[in-house]
C-alpha cells in the first residue's frame, strides 16, 4: 500500500544518548505490532561510513524515523550524501515518551 509508512528504528548503540527504557519500550511495541519496520544499530555510524543503505532509506515515501534530535538525523543523512525529504517524520527518543513515539510511528496519518 502506498500510504503504509516506512518505519526506521535506530538503536543508538554506540553514543548511548537515548534513554534505554525509551529505546526498549519503543522497540518492544513495534515488535508487538503488525507493522513492518527496519532497525539499525546506529545511524551515526552508518553516516560516518557513508552506508549505501541510507540512500535507499532516504528515498522511501512516508518515512518515519525513531532516533534522536531531528536536526541531527537530517544532518547525518546529509553528511552521507543522502538528504532526507522534507516529508520525513523524525521522532526524538531523547525527549519524547515511548508512548508518543509509538503512536506517531503507527498512526495512519
Amino acid at each position: 500500500m502506498p500510504d503504509t509508512p516506512t518505519i526506521l528504528y535506530c538503536r543508538c548503540a554506540y553514543a548511548q544518548v537515548v534513554p534505554t527504557g525509551v529505546k526498549n519500550e519503543v522497540l518492544g511495541k513495534l515488535c508487538e505490532s503488525a507493522a513492518s519496520f527496519e532497525t539499525v544499530a546506529d545511524l551515526c555510524e552508518m553516516a560516518a561510513h557513508r552506508d549505501p543503505r541510507l540512500q535507499a532509506i532516504a528515498s522511501c515515501s512516508n518515512l518515519r524515523i525513531a532516533a534522536c534530535y531531528p536536526r541531527a538525523v537530517h544532518g547525518l543523512f546529509q553528511q552521507a550524501g543522502s538528504p532526507l525529504p522534507d516529508s520525513a517524520q523524525i521522532l526524538n527518543m531523547r525527549t519524547e515518551t515511548a508512548e508518543a513515539i509509538v503512536n506517531s510511528l503507527l498512526s495512519n496519518s
